[in-house]
C-alpha cells in the first residue's frame, strides 16, 4: 500500500478524550488525516450531556474543545453510530488506524437489596435527563419529599443540587423547558447524600462543595457524629490542598447554628454511613438502610453492625459509571473498558489487535479529570506513531503492527461519506453542528440566555442538516 498518502485515522467518540487524542494526532510529525465520528447529532459527549446546566463555568471546556474542532483539519462526522451504521471492517477499509474514545455513559451496579425497586434511579439517567440528552425519555417522576443520593462524588453532589435547588434559579441556564417545568413541580424538601467513608475520603471538588452553600432557599446540614479523622485522613489532608479545603468547608458547616436553619428545603451530607439496602413495600422504595461504618487507621472503613433506617421515597446512586462494549472489540466486563494496554487495543490471548487503540474513560476507567483525559491521549497517540513509525520513544523497534503505515485500500476521505450515505446515514458535517449551535443561541438569546438546548433528535437533525436537504 502507498505511503504518499496521509495516514488515515478515525475516532470513535467526539467527547474531550476523542477531541484530545485527534488534537495530540494532528501535531505529530506524521502526515495525517483524521476523522472524529459521533453517534449523537452534536459534539462534546459528557461536557455538553454530563455538566450540570448551572455550572457554566465547566462547560467552558467546550469553548477549548470547539477551537480545535473549528479549525477545519480534523472532519466531524456526527450522527454516526458505531456498531450499527458502520463495523470495524468497515472502518478497516477507509482507514488505517482507528481510536475508540467512547467514555462510559452507564451506572455503575451497586448490588444491594432493593436497589430495582421503583424509585431507585442511576445518577447517569438523571443527568441525562436534566441536561436534555436526545435518546432519554423526556418526563421523569419527581414526585416524592425525602430522597436519598447515594456516592461521595462531584455527580453525587450535581444530583443532589439539581433535586434539591428550586427551579426559578435554574431559568438563566440551558435547562430545556421539560425540565424546568417537572423540577417546578417537585415537592422535595429534604435531600440525604450518604457517603460510606469519611470527609476526608469525599471526592467533591472544593469549588462545587462550596457552591452548595450559596443555592438560594437550601440549607446544608451536616452531622458532627459523622465526623472522624485517621492516620489516613491526616495523611490525606496534609498531602492534598484539595482534600484540606473540602474538610474545611465541612467542618466550617459543623459550627454553623442549628437555629439559622430556615430554608424550605434541606441539604443532608452524611458520612460513614454504608447504604446495605434499599427498603421497599408493593415493590416501592420506602426507606435506605445504611449501616454505621468506622475508618480503620489507612482511610478504609469496615461496618460497625450498627443499622439505621431512613425514611426517603426515592434513592439515586451515584457511584461511577460504567462502559459499554463494542461490536468486535474486546472488552474486559468486569471493568468496564476496551482491554488494552497503554491504549493499545489486545485481544483475548493478549495479542495486539492491529490499528485499533482507545483513549479516555473506555480505556482507564471513569476517574480523573481533565488533565488525565489529556495523559490518555498522549500515552495513546505516542504508541500509535510507534507503530506507525516502527521506532519507539528510544529509538527501538516499537511492539506494534502498523509499520510501513498505510493498510487501508480506500485512502480518500470521500469514499467514507460516500459509503455512509449509500447507507441512508444522515452524516452531520461541522458546518451542520455551526447551524444547530447558531440555532440554540438563537433560542437562548430570545429569553436572555446563554443558549436553548434542542433535545428531539430528529429536530436536531433536521436543523443540521438544512443546508444539506435544502
Amino acid at each position: 500500500m502507498s505511503t504518499t498518502r496521509p495516514l488515515r485515522v478515525a475516532v470513535v467518540g467526539a467527547g474531550p478524550a476523542g477531541i484530545y487524542a485527534a488534537d495530540i494526532l494532528s501535531k505529530t510529525d506524521l502526515d495525517v488525516s483524521i476523522d472524529l465520528f459521533e453517534r449523537l447529532p452534536a459534539p462534546f459527549g459528557l461536557v455538553r450531556y454530563g455538566v450540570a446546566p448551572d455550572h457554566p463555568r465547566i462547560k467552558q471546556i467546550i469553548v477549548a474543545l470547539h477551537k480545535v474542532l473549528s479549525r477545519g483539519d480534523i472532519r466531524l462526522l456526527a450522527n454516526v453510530d458505531f456498531g450499527v451504521d458502520v463495523k470495524l471492517e468497515d472502518l478497516r477499509q477507509f482507514y488505517d488506524a482507528v481510536i475508540f474514545s467512547t467514555g462510559s455513559i452507564k451506572d455503575a451496579e451497586l448490588p444491594i437489596p432493593g436497589i430495582d425497586l421503583e424509585g431507585s434511579y442511576g445518577a447517569a439517567d438523571f443527568v441525562s435527563w436534566y441536561d436534555g440528552h436526545p435518546d432519554v425519555p423526556r418526563t421523569w417522576p419527581l414526585e416524592h419529599k425525602e430522597v436519598a443520593v447515594l456516592g461521595a462524588g462531584n455527580v453525587a453532589l450535581d444530583v443532589a443540587r439539581i433535586l434539591a435547588k428550586h427551579a426559578d434559579d435554574l431559568l438563566p441556564t440551558e435547562i430545556p423547558a421539560n425540565v424546568y417545568e417537572t423540577l417546578k413541580s417537585s415537592p422535595v424538601t429534604d435531600v440525604h447524600v450518604f457517603a460510606r467513608r469519611g470527609p476526608a475520603q469525599a471526592k467533591f471538588s472544593p469549588l462545587e462543595l462550596r457552591e452548595l452553600g450559596h443555592v438560594p432557599d437550601v440549607d446544608v446540614i451536616v452531622y458532627p457524629e459523622d465526623f472522624d479523622f485517621d492516620e489516613g485522613s491526616e495523611a490525606a489532608i496534609n498531602s492534598s490542598n484539595q482534600t484540606k479545603q473540602v474538610v474545611k468547608t465541612l467542618v466550617d458547616w459543623t459550627l454553623k447554628d442549628p437555629a439559622q436553619n430556615t430554608a424550605s428545603r434541606r441539604l443532608h451530607l452524611h458520612f460513614l454511613h454504608a447504604p446495605t439496602e434499599v427498603l421497599g413495600e408493593d415493590g416501592k422504595v420506602v426507606g435506605l438502610r445504611t449501616e454505621r461504618t468506622a475508618l480503620q487507621g489507612d482511610g478504609t472503613v469496615k461496618g460497625t453492625g450498627e443499622f439505621r433506617d431512613w425514611p426517603v421515597q426515592a434513592v439515586y446512586r451515584a457511584v461511577g459509571y460504567f462502559g459499554s462494549p463494542l461490536a468486535e472489540i474486546p472488552f474486559d466486563e468486569a471493568k468496564g473498558v476496551i482491554t488494552n494496554r497503554e491504549g493499545r487495543v489486545v485481544d483475548l490471548d493478549g495479542a495486539f489487535v492491529e490499528g485499533v487503540y482507545a483513549t479516555g474513560w473506555i480505556k482507564r476507567g471513569p476517574v480523573g479529570l481533565i488533565g488525565h483525559t489529556k495523559s490518555d491521549a498522549s500515552e495513546t497517540v505516542r504508541h500509535l506513531v510507534e507503530d506507525v513509525t516502527g521506532v519507539g520513544d528510544g529509538g527501538d523497534v516499537s511492539t506494534g503492527d502498523l509499520a510501513g503505515g498505510r493498510t487501508a485500500p480506500q485512502g480518500d476521505p470521500q469514499a467514507v461519506t460516500g459509503f455512509l450515505a449509500d447507507r441512508g446515514v444522515e452524516v452531520i458535517e461541522w458546518t451542520g453542528w455551526e447551524l444547530l449551535d447558531a440555532h440554540e443561541r438563537g433560542l437562548g438569546e430570545a429569553e436572555g440566555r446563554q443558549r436553548v438546548k434542542v433535545v428531539p433528535r430528529d429536530e436536531m437533525i433536521a436543523i443540521a442538516r438544512a443546508s444539506v436537504r435544502a
